[in-house]
């Protein structure tokens, strides 16, 4: 599929807001749908919409060959041993507190530790913070370069013998940084712990295979890739996932109930008790499809030139602070000097530019960045230089606006 072509497959491109054509920059937060993924979801809903596993009749049949099929897409898309590996959720937020709740109750004691960084989303705190006070081991974090990576040095020091769990964001959703969760991963192992990954940031923009980063949990959300809200998954490794309870109870994942007792089905469906989310599977799974005919590399590879392009002309405009490392992911989190973010998210909107302020479910990162909130400017594979372009202009204008208005 040709990049240049691309964003003709997302129909929502194709208005205009405030009287401008739109661009979108928010794709760090919900990524737009092509017309594949919207399709796929409305043929379930029209033509053999049924529920799962549970009847012989030929809807039943095509749906659950939909749901499952989506689960070996998964599967194959990060490079899972098995689809026993591959459990749907409702999304990240989901996948993490479910390893927290299952796997950390039951593993930790007082005198573990687990291990995050200053730069994780609240989805990767407070999971781990509840979990803390409940078992009584100790949260700690590893501290950040300057311009806001990891040095594996400070990795090394922070992860001790003590460790048992460490949970880490494959890529910042504010900082753009890529974090080398292979050698993590290494250290975390070499010192008898986890590894847990949070790949919202990282799955839809690069390729990922679970095994060769030998991460024990990698957790992401359909959302962020092109498919539908309300699913998500969690990767575990199979040996982990037998040993741990279901945090979710109810039709779907038991085999026997009794009056006061009940038995859990085998892998994955323990841990999706309930109707399924069929339809965001299916769309998932279209997603994947479409993803895979662009191409992880070429989306990356997109991404990574737009980055740099982004920074060097925002580079351009006096007053403006960048935070993140110069290799970074497609997003560039800023302030614009003596201008509140959320009036610089205001003006742009103004123009038809969509990017987010505030402080980006990252609020520790944002005290250890010493600031209150920032703009963000996050790209995706239907972004052009000329999106980057038409931002920096109405970056300037709002500079300019505000540079006049006070």
């Amino acid at each position: 599929m040709d990049m240049k072509n691309i964003r003709q497959h997302f129909p929502i491109l194709d208005q205009q807001v405030n009287g401008n054509p739109l661009v979108y920059l928010d794709s760090a937060a919900t990524s737009q749908k092509p017309t594949a993924v919207i399709e796929a979801i409305e043929q379930y809903y029209r033509g053999y919409n049924s529920n799962v596993h549970r009847g012989v009749h030929t809807l039943g049949t095509r749906a659950t060959d939909g749901y499952e099929g989506a689960r070996e897409k998964v599967r194959k898309f990060i490079n899972a041993k098995s689809t026993e590996e591959v459990i749907f959720t409702r999304g990240t937020t989901t996948s993490l507190n479910t390893i927290a709740a299952s796997y950390g109750r039951a593993n930790l004691s007082e005198g573990d530790e687990i291990v995050i960084t200053h730069m994780e989303h609240h989805s990767n705190i407070i999971p781990w913070q509840q979990v803390a006070k409940q078992t009584g081991a100790t949260l700690k974090y590893i501290d950040l370069t300057e311009d806001g990576r990891l040095d594996l040095e400070e990795v090394k020091k922070t992860i001790t013998s003590n460790t048992k769990i460490v949970s880490i964001m494959q890529v910042s959703n504010v900082l753009g940084t890529i974090n080398r969760i292979k050698e993590i991963t290494k250290i975390a192992h070499d010192n008898g712990a986890i590894m847990v990954v949070d790949g919202a940031q990282s799955t839809p923009h690069m390729k990922v295979d679970v095994q060769d980063l030998d991460c024990d949990f990698f957790v992401f959300s359909g959302h962020k890739m092109c498919g539908p809200t309300g699913i998500g998954v969690l990767y575990g490794k199979k040996a982990l996932l037998e040993n741990m309870e279901p945090v979710e109870f109810g039709g779907e994942m038991i085999d026997f109930v009794n009056l006061y007792d009940s038995t859990w089905k085998e892998l994955p469906w323990k841990f999706e008790g309930g109707t399924p989310i069929i339809a965001g599977a299916i769309g998932l799974g279209a997603a994947i499809d479409f993803l895979e005919e662009v191409g992880l590399e070429n989306i990356e590879a997109h991404e990574h030139k737009l980055a740099q392009y982004a920074l060097g002309r925002m580079s351009e405009v006096d007053g403006v602070t960048i935070y993140g490392p110069t290799e970074r992911a497609g997003l560039v989190t800023f302030n614009l000097d003596e201008v509140h973010p959320h009036d610089v998210a205001t003006v742009l909107d103004a123009e038809g530019i969509a990017v987010r302020a505030g402080h980006h479910c990252a609020q520790p990162l944002m005290r250890y960045l010493n600031v209150s909130a920032t703009a963000r400017a996050s790209f995706y594979l239907y972004n052009t230089e000329e999106d980057v372009d038409k931002f920096v202009s109405s970056l300037v204008k709002t500079k300019e606006y505000f540079t006049n208005v006070f």
